[in-house]
């Protein structure tokens, strides 16, 4: 009986292995061409290039896309050129020259005068930076750390090499954004996205006046990371700053700051602003979203309105509520600056008029809550100046409502 047992099972395994290797070679060369050309509709050889052509063909898309994008927008981002009279500040009591911002040190503006290229009257550059065209009759927006100092004087290099003399139109009091002004005609425009759409990981691409020199240097990455809060100073102790910033490892170049970051529609999703010193490529710009209601409003008006509300405060959330032992965990808590003098509510604004008080929370604005995804600001700045707004607000333990006419921003 052993032994037929044994012959059995040899013979079933000689018979089961060969059946295997005749069923795979078969299989290959009949069966399964025959279920690709029946059920896929592919050839052999199609099946076979597939693969590799669905990759190449990824590759080109994008390559495409990318091409595309830069060739639609390119003609609308300039070059902006700060020059500046040294004379003057060469034999003036005031700050040191060499306080300039230096991109290579910090984040805004571009170069730094040198003592050898100055001549008594002359003037010389004095630092650069990028911007994109938003009219066809010369409205250019850039940085405000670029295009602040009212005693510089502003070049405008378009894309076709053609200088202007440009003035400030405009600067945010809120936002690090200036509008600028150059007497032309049919310019070519950008076309502003929607940054409340863009989504981590997404491709974008950096247009700028890289280190002052390299005019429409375009670099590309991915959007990696969203809603952060920038703190971004220069070395005349000015600071911005820059709230629900999109972060991207697009290379941010000395240079580039007020250019456009664009998709890959080509469409203007973000303000280039700062690069981190403390990290290799990362970079951050203003959504789009942010400076839409300025730029609206210097079309309109000729200049930026903002709404005020007037409070210094915090976004709370469960941590930060846990750690203080405040009984809500969202909203806009009211507190001082950071060194203590500065009022947490603003003397004579409408906050103060309506009763709002230091440790006061404010947790809704017409009933929509405020929270780190909708903060403060961000809501203020959805209205207009006087506009009456509705806040649910925590006192001492209680809710109540507060209505509330908001005032134009005032410098």
């Amino acid at each position: 009986m052993q032994k037929i047992i044994a012959v059995a099972a040899l013979v079933g395994l000689l018979f089961g292995g060969a059946g295997g290797i005749v069923g795979g070679v078969y299989g290959k060369s009949h069966i399964i061409p025959w279920f690709q050309k029946n059920f896929l509709g592919q050839t052999t050889d199609e099946a076979k290039e597939a693969p590799a052509e669905e990759a190449v063909r990824q590759v080109v898309i994008e390559e495409s896309a990318t091409t595309a994008a830069v060739k639609k927008v390119s003609p609308a981002v300039v070059s902006i050129i700060i020059s500046k009279d040294l004379s003057k500040l060469y034999n003036s009591t005031g700050p040191d020259i060499f306080s300039f911002p230096d991109f290579f040190e910090v984040p805004f503006g571009f170069g730094s005068p040198q003592p050898g290229n100055s001549t008594e009257g002359g003037k010389r550059e004095v630092g650069g930076g990028t911007g994109f065209i938003i009219s066809n009759d010369g409205l250019v927006v850039t940085n405000k750390h670029v295009a602040s100092d009212s005693e510089a004087e502003y070049t405008v290099v378009t894309n076709d090499e053609k200088k202007y003399d440009a003035k400030i139109i405009a600067t945010d009091p809120f936002l690090d954004i200036a509008v600028l002004k150059i007497e032309a005609d049919n310019l070519p425009t950008v076309e502003l996205g929607d940054s409340d759409k863009v989504e981590l990981g997404q491709t974008v691409i950096a247009i700028g006046n890289s280190l002052g020199e390299y005019r429409n240097t375009v670099t590309k990455g991915v959007i990696s990371g969203m809603g952060r809060r920038v703190v971004a100073g220069d070395q005349r102790g000015g600071s911005e700053v820059i709230d629900e910033a999109i972060q991207t490892d697009a290379a941010i170049n000395p240079g580039n700051s007020g250019g456009p970051l664009i998709n890959l529609s080509g469409q203007v999703i973000g303000i280039n602003t700062a690069m981190s010193q403390n990290g290799q490529l990362i970079g951050f710009a203003i959504p789009i979203n942010a400076a839409k209601q300025a730029i609206l409003s210097v079309k309109q008006y000729g200049k930026i309105i903002r709404p005020y509300l007037g409070v210094r405060y915090v976004i709370l959330n469960k941590e930060t509520a846990k750690a203080n032992k405040i009984e809500v965990d969202y909203g806009a808590l009211i507190v001082r600056g950071k060194d203590g003098t500065q009022p947490a509510v603003v003397s004579g604004s409408p906050a103060d008029k309506a009763g709002l008080v230091e440790n006061d929370v404010i947790l809704e604005i017409n009933g929509k809550k405020i929270d780190e995804e909708y903060p403060l600001a961000k809501m203020i700045g959805s209205f207009k100046p006087d506009e009456e707004i509705t806040l649910k607000v925590w006192h001492k333990g209680e809710e109540k409502t507060i209505k509330v006419k908001l005032a134009e921003y005032k410098e």
